[in-house]
């Protein structure tokens, strides 16, 4: 007869198993071969509250290998993780046997891959290999600054471990890479990857692309390595976690030799186990193997299972929070501005007065650089929204993005301290943006910046943020051909399109000083959005607001910001830097009697949610002569000015020479604006 932790490594199994057959898609073999991890990491090591999963000093877990959600999806049932409806834990389990029955079926709470905010008890949305990975790192980097900045002596509040369940797709993925250096530099001892070592990926054996010894590579990142040569011990495996948290210093990778599809006659250890369904006689010999009863139906969950689980996981988890929520609340009393601070963080709230000292810029002809006001205004808030930490890929000194006084985040033999502000990712990209995600998964304000062009190295995490509805800020300067003689690798054409078409984003490209400052006012209080701003390497004429427009119709993404008396013949429209360049057409128009109006549209994103009525008077319909002038691709302009207007844009790459040769060879002169607007100006005549 099967013990009760046999059973319940065999539960995940068969469970896992049946959900795939009766979706008819899926990946089953990989949540047959890591059950038995899964079960020594959530029964025996895992310091988690299935009744209270917002448990703030909850231990993280992460399926990066997301293609195997339903090992989670069956662990979360089995365990009996509580449900979460407007952000509050309710008293119903998230999931039940008839939700495992909807796997991938059309608003299931059982997605094809685990998806944050969707599921109770994801951590995060895995799915593109690596990300999970990256993702983990920013949740260790959150735990180190929250420890540092709000223990004290006597209240530990802060102590908790992120486990990774990664395999051989996420080794190659470059973003784990990036990430796993990352996590060895900065010494994030609070960090184990187990990595499910099947050797199996779709296309066959790994040998026919990854034959390194992982586990060398990883020492080399200055991480903690053991290797387990049975995935099926379930007491080794259980030793090695638990080693894995002794080793503070360092991160820990745990190299799990495992068999993908377990226990099937025919296709354990085989691609076919991977990606497809086993078919009713592989899983028919698969639970047999296991010592599953004959007629059992599916998705058959054996007497005691549940009990078992309640009996381990959850009464050392509702120990272990009522513990915590019993030291918060004396914490309280010791600290209260340290734990008013906490519970926004916690609840996603904002401090009062937050932007008071946001400043007001006075018109100036030569003006400031975009990105230059942006780090004037970032330090202005973040005085007054102390958990709002970041950094850049190796360029703070030219994205601007440092917070004075702020400290690096390092561990102390590298200079700093776990409570700094400013992260430094060295020049990755890619992991810079889904280290943000993670850290924005723990309540904290996330920025991460670059160049605007090398916001392709970032589309996936950048693209998560959305998908999460995480409010982190990216912030890309060198925004256009502007940034002259570095040529066509270094200015960005298609990018600001590509931003604009993803859904959930609010990109901000600011013309002014002003403009920037409203940016910021904008994008802080959205806190289940990602924002992008697009800033400019050289000065921008900060535009005299006594004579145009406030900067504060910025919040609805585009507005008038000079316009003649009644209906005009030509609207002129910009972002960015242009805008300066459309007033002064504007003006000259406006001195030959030409009735002209300048838009300003900093944010597509924030237009369109703006009602027709005032779309509609910003741009009226009635006026069809008008002129969009953008140091970018055309691409989404056409919305705007018609099929009879004219579009000012980039239609090639860029080239290398100073700024002015490149704005006069790609038309962006005032002569060249001033003659688009006059023909189009004489079709509304």
């Amino acid at each position: 007869m099967s013990t009760l932790p046999e059973l319940g490594i065999n539960t995940i199994r068969t469970l896992s198993m049946d959900a795939v057959e009766r979706a008819n898609s899926g990946h089953p073999g990989t949540a047959m071969a890591l059950a038995p991890a899964m079960y020594a990491l959530w029964q025996h090591d895992l310091n988690y509250d299935p009744a209270d999963p917002l448990w703030p000093a909850r231990d993280r877990f992460v399926l990066s290998v997301g293609h195997a959600s339903m090992l989670l999806y069956s662990t979360l049932f089995l365990t009996g993780v509580r449900d979460i409806q407007d952000g509050k834990v309710v008293d119903q389990p998230a999931l039940t046997v008839e939700d495992l029955k909807q796997f991938r079926q059309l608003s299931s709470r059982t997605p094809g891959h685990p998806e944050y905010c969707f599921t109770s008890g994801v951590e995060t949305t895995t799915g593109p290999l690596g990300q999970g990975c990256g993702n983990s790192v920013g949740m260790a980097i959150a735990e180190k600054w929250l420890a540092e900045t709000y223990n004290r002596p006597g209240f530990k509040l802060f102590d908790y471990h992120v486990t990774v369940f990664c395999g051989d797709g996420d080794m190659m993925e470059g973003v784990a890479s990036e990430a796993a250096s990352t996590a060895g530099h900065l010494g994030l001892g609070n960090l184990t990857w187990v990595y499910d070592s099947n050797q199996i990926s779709i296309e066959g054996s790994t040998d026919l692309a990854l034959t390194e010894d992982v586990g060398k590579r990883f020492e080399a990142y200055k991480w903690h390595v053991q290797t387990l040569t049975d995935g099926n011990d379930v007491q080794a495996i259980l030793k090695a976690l638990q080693e894995a948290k002794k080793v503070t210093d360092r991160p820990s990778m745990i190299v799990l030799k495992t068999v993908i599809g377990y226990g099937a006659p025919k296709k354990a250890g085989t691609a076919s186990a991977h990606g497809e369904p086993l078919g009713k006689d592989e899983i028919k010999g698969a639970k047999a193997a296991y010592g599953w009863p004959e007629n059992a139906g599916d998705f058959y969950v054996p007497d005691g299972v549940q009990e078992h689980f309640a009996e381990g996981l959850g009464k050392r988890g509702a120990a272990a929070s009522a513990q915590w929520r019993e030291l918060f609340s004396a914490y309280k009393e010791a600290h209260p501005k340290e734990a008013a601070e906490l519970e926004a963080i916690f609840e996603h709230r904002l401090p009062e007065g937050w932007d008071k000292d946001i400043p007001v810029y006075e018109a100036d002809a030569k003006g400031v650089a975009s990105r230059a006001s942006s780090g004037q205004v970032l330090n202005a808030v973040a005085k007054n929204l102390p958990w709002m930490i970041g950094g850049s890929a190796d360029l703070t000194p030219s994205t601007k993005t440092d917070i004075k006084g702020g400290g690096s985040f390092q561990p102390p033999q590298w200079g700093g301290t776990y409570g700094g502000r400013n992260l430094h990712f060295g020049v990755r990209e890619h992991a810079m943006g889904s280290i943000c995600n993670g850290i924005a998964l723990s309540g904290i304000r996330a920025y991460g910046s670059g160049f605007l062009i090398f916001s392709d190295y970032m589309k996936a995490p950048i693209r998560l943020s959305a998908i999460m509805e995480l409010p982190v800020t990216y912030i890309f300067t060198h925004d256009s051909i502007g940034v002259g003689e570095d040529g066509p690798t270094h200015q960005p054409i298609e990018q600001l399109a590509q931003l604009r078409a993803t859904p959930g984003i609010m990109t901000i490209r600011p013309s002014d000083a002003n403009e920037v400052a409203e940016a910021w006012r904008t994008l802080i209080p959205m806190t289940h959005k990602p924002a992008v701003l697009a800033l400019s390497r050289q000065n921008l004429p900060t535009i005299d607001r006594t004579k145009y427009a406030a900067a504060s119709g910025l919040a609805k993404g585009a507005y008038v910001l000079a316009s003649c008396e009644g209906k005009p013949d030509v609207i002129l429209m910009a972002s960015g830097s242009e805008v300066s360049l459309v007033v002064e057409a504007y003006e000259k128009l406006t001195a030959e009697g030409v009735k002209a109006r300048v838009v300003s549209i900093p944010s597509f994103d924030l237009f369109e949610e703006q009602s027709q009525e005032y779309r509609d008077s910003v741009l009226p319909p009635d006026v069809i002569g008008r002129v969009a002038v953008e140091q970018a691709a055309a691409f989404g302009w056409d919305r705007y000015v018609g099929l009879g207007g004219s579009i000012i844009a980039m239609n090639s790459f860029g080239a290398s020479a100073p700024a002015s040769a490149l704005l006069t060879k790609f038309g962006f002169t005032p002569e060249a604006v001033y003659g688009a607007a006059k023909r189009q100006a004489a079709r509304s005549k």
